[in-house]
């Protein structure tokens, strides 16, 4: 780790957030002479490449800058006041529980900008697209940094527009109804979230999110809070999708660009999860342990339930599309998550942000890879792609076939890969839940979401059975393997699935300790 000031630290977080707005602003310009290249929309491909590659560098200095000894502190903090009025400040700040976020979402636009500067989304201008994408980075990335309610929500926001977009102008088919039932139902939810976020601040007095965490709850009744969780958590659980508010995910994943798809599994649902942990957990927590069971029920039936979706998508002649089926299996995996911090545990916490790690390093890869086996077939049904012989991409694409196997096994939650240690904590934390929580309700739910567990692992040894395996059919040529640019925007998911799967102390060191003082109310 390197010994960086706070005051250049201040400055790389805040440059984080803001460089790519500033980007967006500029791809819409005319490039100058020297930089357009072969055309103006290479340069602008060039120029997302390069701002994202940009953020990225500054998002990796941070996290080596940050003090890994005092996790649990609040650092790079930025503090100025914008509405005295209201009480209402630009303050900023990161500690062991948002620097993953802030690298995962720094690292998964660059990946997507380089992959679009070689294989461009069918549609409109490049620069539409390159700006769509930075103001989509500024916004996620926003989310994870900002310490006051009103900004959140603000930068909750901020994210719908351009995803909107990415979806109704670059999408695939049913495209433009897709994208009106994420905007419908993340505006509706968002609506109710910004009326307890409001409740909150003006009850407290602040909307300080630091001092309303440290205050834990104390200057809030119990029916305050009881409501202000509800009206908050509806919010968040639409964004994470919470089973049974996930309907809009299928569509939308399904008519969403490769790149639109990984960013919004991999960045955008992590936005809800980690609104319950920063938000709801430590601020409102009598209310949280009262919602704290329906949470887990609703949780471990999205497990069960996107599960039997996945498996009823993968059986032959169902038509079943392989993108859908991913999305559908982000509701089961979002479900462990939920379930970890339903149980207010520092386990079950840890767990759901390890797994929240690991599901936007997996799910990404997956998305990325049906993009490819897309582009090669002209199609993600699942019929198509196993074909009459019954699945031969190990024969006509072996390595492209190999890799789907190894996301595959790392998303059913194989032991050595990231998929295993967030699903595993999450149970071990829910089956010790916190005190005044029934157990007997909590080993139920720990027992139906370990026999999600078990059909996770068959739907998606289905998908590779049916894909990947069998020898290559004498009528259908090879396809074109792994290209160059394809290994360079996929191998680092590859290479931290494996690292996060051998050695999670490195995430669990950080959110650990953070997570310990959020529950103990600010006091580490």
């Amino acid at each position: 780790m390197i010994d960086i000031s706070e005051s250049v630290m201040q400055f790389l977080l805040a440059f984080i957030v803001v460089v790519p707005l500033i980007g967006a602003v500029a791809a819409l310009l005319p490039a100058p002479p020297g930089l357009k290249g072969k055309s103006p929309d290479q340069a602008v491909l060039r120029h997302g490449v390069t701002v994202t590659g940009v953020i990225l560098i500054a998002a990796i200095v941070l996290a080596l800058g940050f003090d890994h000894g005092h996790p649990s502190k609040m650092q790079a903090t930025t503090d100025i006041q914008w509405i005295p009025a209201l009480n209402v400040h630009i303050h900023l700040g990161i500690d062991g529980i948002s620097l993953p976020l802030l690298v995962l979402t720094a690292l998964l636009t660059f990946l997507c900008a380089l992959y679009s500067y070689f294989k461009m989304p069918a549609g409109p201008s490049p620069k539409a697209f390159v700006a769509l994408l930075l103001v989509l980075e500024s916004g996620t990335l926003a989310t994870f940094a900002v310490l006051d309610l009103v900004l959140f929500f603000l930068a909750f926001e901020m994210v719908l527009i351009p995803m909107y977009f990415l979806i109704a102008r670059w999408g695939g088919d049913q495209r433009q109804a897709a994208a009106w039932k994420f905007i419908l139902y993340t505006l509706l939810g968002s609506v109710v979230m910004l009326l307890g976020l409001l409740l909150v601040g003006l009850k407290s007095g602040t909307f300080d999110m630091v001092a309303l965490a440290t205050d834990n709850g104390r200057g809030l009744t119990t029916s305050v809070q009881v409501i202000a969780v509800l009206a908050i958590g509806i919010g968040l659980a639409v964004k994470t999708p919470m089973f049974p508010l996930h309907s809009w995910l299928p569509d939308a994943h399904t008519a969403a660009p490769t790149v639109g798809s990984v960013l919004l599994a991999g960045v955008l649902l992590k936005m809800g999860t980690y609104g319950f942990v920063r938000i709801v957990l430590p601020i409102a927590p009598h209310g949280m342990h009262t919602f704290a069971p329906y949470l887990a029920a609703f949780a471990v039936a999205g497990i069960i339930y996107g599960s039997l979706a996945c498996l009823a998508l993968a059986k032959r002649g169902n038509k079943g599309d392989l993108k859908r089926l991913i999305a559908y299996s982000s509701v089961g995996h979002m479900g462990f998550v939920l379930l970890g911090i339903s149980s207010m545990t520092p386990t079950g916490v840890n767990g759901a942000l390890f797994a929240n790690i690991a599901h936007g390093l997996i799910t990404g890869l997956l998305f990325f890879l049906v993009g490819a086996l897309k582009d090669r077939y002209g199609t993600a049904d699942l019929d198509t792609l196993a074909g009459a012989t019954g699945a031969a991409l190990y024969g006509r694409a072996p390595r492209l076939g190999g890799l789907l196997a190894f996301a595959a096994v790392a998303s059913l939650g194989l032991p050595g890969l990231a998929g295993f240690w967030g699903e595993m904590l999450a149970m071990f934390g829910a089956f010790d839940p916190a005190a005044g929580l029934s157990r007997p309700a909590y080993l139920t739910f720990v027992a139906i979401a370990a026999f999600g567990t078990l059909l996770t692992a068959a739907y998606l040894l289905v998908v590779v059975r049916r894909v990947c395996m069998g020898g290559k059919p004498a009528e259908e040529p090879r396809l074109a393997d792994i290209q160059g640019y394809e290994f360079a925007a996929w191998s680092p998911l590859v290479a931290l699935t494996v690292l996060a799967g051998l050695w999670p102390a490195v995430l669990l060191g950080l959110t650990d300790p953070a997570v310990q003082k959020l529950l103990a109310g600010g006091k580490s």
